[in-house]
């Protein structure tokens, strides 16, 4: 099937993504609508015979056994011989899900009933520091543990009326540094996200805040929680258990802001609306589960972007929400799509026969318009581009903002698909230049067009919205994973640079020798002793 994409796409590489639209239903042909959401993937060079030959792609790779598997509670993450269950968390209607024999709601629904206690008592006072009133969270954790959270409680800042949360992730002494200025320590609450207790940025991070704390309170540990399933080292750290909220091995760390990850963010929106986003998720667990391939989001998203990387060859994808509140978005698909896919070998441990996943990056509109769509428009790498916008914002006051930035984010897919011609720019430059100085200056000018885009509209970033966004791009991730044959719930790739963190940090004390160090290690050893 490869081949026959590959052949496919040889014979309408050179064709004009525009001339596709001579079709008059060529957008209502090539985009889908789930829930509140919808995909328009029309600006791109997919056509009728190339859907049909990706959706064959997906069904001969066994996408829907494999869904059903994850859905049900089978070990599919088979490195690690886990389940994958994310998607339990916000399984709210209770729905049995069985792993080895054992229904996995009950627990997974008393953890979010504890956490939505918890947070309330915390939002309502009840739940005080030595100072009064818990006014500042801080949620110290990496990876998953910090992305998930930090994105959805800056995504949904308009309902945030309880403590200000803030996020610590980065080992550098600064991020922690900075976060803690400024801040009570009798009023603030410190969250440690780590399954393990043992993440050595994490743990570094919240032995640091336990001593800010107790500088001015004399019980520091009472005004920590604990987000791990670690009770032993959660109780030497001196966390009490009705403070730790656990989550079982089935939950990918980058998939986990649904449950327990997400305690910070509930404690800044309330449970009503923590809850909100999960059943958001749950419609599009749902969508995803049932829809028809041609009718699937999730499906539909992944198979664009397998078209573009592994058939067209593009290296990298632009996320490019036109949402100021979702600026931290691509760094969390970024995270979730090159920490899953970015594999080397198949399930059974051979060597890819296709490139894994691609380049993830991305900033918000229209920041990024004044810093790389330059390159996106003129440059020589084509950039497939991904757009998101809502029909609607939060300041009513501000509606024209608004349309302005609706207008920017359409124009610049309309640009992308139709550029500008070289007699165009002649045109445009004509008066002012001529002769030779003419045609040069109408170079410059000259877009090449025929870049592919897609674009996500939702009505508003509501949290059932975002929830519903975010597990359309979980699962996205899930049929690439599928259709290239890899494990997209390991991380092994982390592991090797943390092992050797651990033997180079005496060498930067200076309590050990650097032996065994190449040349060029053993001389930043050396500029970092000689210039601390």
């Amino acid at each position: 099937m490869w081949d026959k994409l590959k052949a496919h796409h040889a014979q309408v590489a050179d064709r004009s993504i525009l001339s596709l639209f001579e079709t008059p239903d060529r957008a209502t042909g090539f985009s889908a609508e789930a829930g509140a959401l919808l995909f328009d993937f029309s600006k791109t060079n997919i056509d009728a015979e190339g859907l049909s030959l990706l959706i064959d792609l997906a069904e001969d790779a066994g996408l829907a056994e494999r869904r059903e598997a994850m859905f049900i509670g089978a070990r599919i993450n088979e490195t690690e011989g886990r389940a994958v269950l994310h998607t339990a968390l916000r399984n709210l209607d209770a729905t049995p899900v069985e792993v080895d024999g054992q229904d996995v709601m009950p627990e997974v629904l008393e953890t979010l009933d504890r956490m939505e206690a918890f947070a309330s008592d915390v939002r309502a006072g009840r739940f005080k520091g030595q100072g009064g009133a818990i006014t500042d969270v801080v949620n110290i954790g990496i990876g998953g543990s910090d992305l998930g959270p930090a994105m959805a409680a800056i995504a949904l800042k308009p309902y945030a009326d309880g403590p200000r949360c803030h996020f610590v992730s980065n080992v550098d002494g600064a991020h922690i540094a900075d976060t803690l200025r400024g801040l009570d320590p009798t009023t603030t609450l410190v969250i440690v996200a780590s399954k393990t207790f043992t993440t050595i940025e994490t743990m570094t991070n919240a032995n640091t805040a336990r001593r800010w704390m107790a500088e001015k309170v004399k019980d520091p540990a009472a005004q920590f929680v604990a987000l791990s399933t670690a009770a032993r080292r959660t109780a030497e750290f001196g966390i009490a258990a009705e403070r730790v909220f656990g989550f079982a091995d089935w939950v990918g760390g980058r998939y986990s802001m649904w449950g327990p990850i997400g305690l910070s963010l509930m404690i800044a929106i309330g449970g009503g609306d923590f809850r909100a986003m999960l059943r958001g998720a749950q419609a599009m667990d749902r969508h995803f589960r049932t829809a028809a391939p041609a009718e699937n989001l999730p499906v539909l998203l992944a198979l664009v972007g397998i078209w573009h990387h592994q058939i067209c060859g593009y290296p990298t994808r632009a996320v490019l929400p036109y949402e100021q509140r979702l600026a931290r978005l691509p760094a969390y698909l970024q995270q979730l799509e090159m920490e899953s896919n970015g594999k080397r070998v198949s399930m059974d441990g051979e060597a890819l026969q296709v490139v894994s996943g691609p380049v993830v990056w991305g900033e918000p509109g229209t920041n990024g318009q004044h810093a790389f769509y330059q390159l996106i428009h003129q440059g020589t790498e084509v950039v497939p581009c991904e757009f998101m916008f809502a029909a609607k914002g939060f300041e009513s006051d501000l509606h024209y903002q608004h349309q302005l930035l609706v207008a920017n984010c359409l124009a610049q897919s309309e640009a992308l698909l139709k550029g500008r011609s070289l007699d165009e720019a002649r045109a445009q430059v004509s008066g002012k230049f001529e002769g030779e100085e003419l045609e040069r200056q109408a170079q410059h000018r000259v877009f090449p067009g025929n870049r592919p885009s897609t674009t996500l509209a939702y009505p508003q970033l509501t949290p059932g919205v975002l929830g519903q966004i975010v597990a359309l791009y979980e699962h996205r991730v899930f049929v690439e994973g599928v259709v290239l044959g890899i494990n997209s719930f390991d991380q092994w790739g982390v592991e090797l640079g943390k092992e050797l963190a651990k033997s180079l940090e005496p060498m930067v004390t200076g309590e050990a020798e650097p032996v065994g160090k190449d040349s060029s290690t053993r001389l930043l050893l050396d500029y970092a002793k000689a210039k601390a």
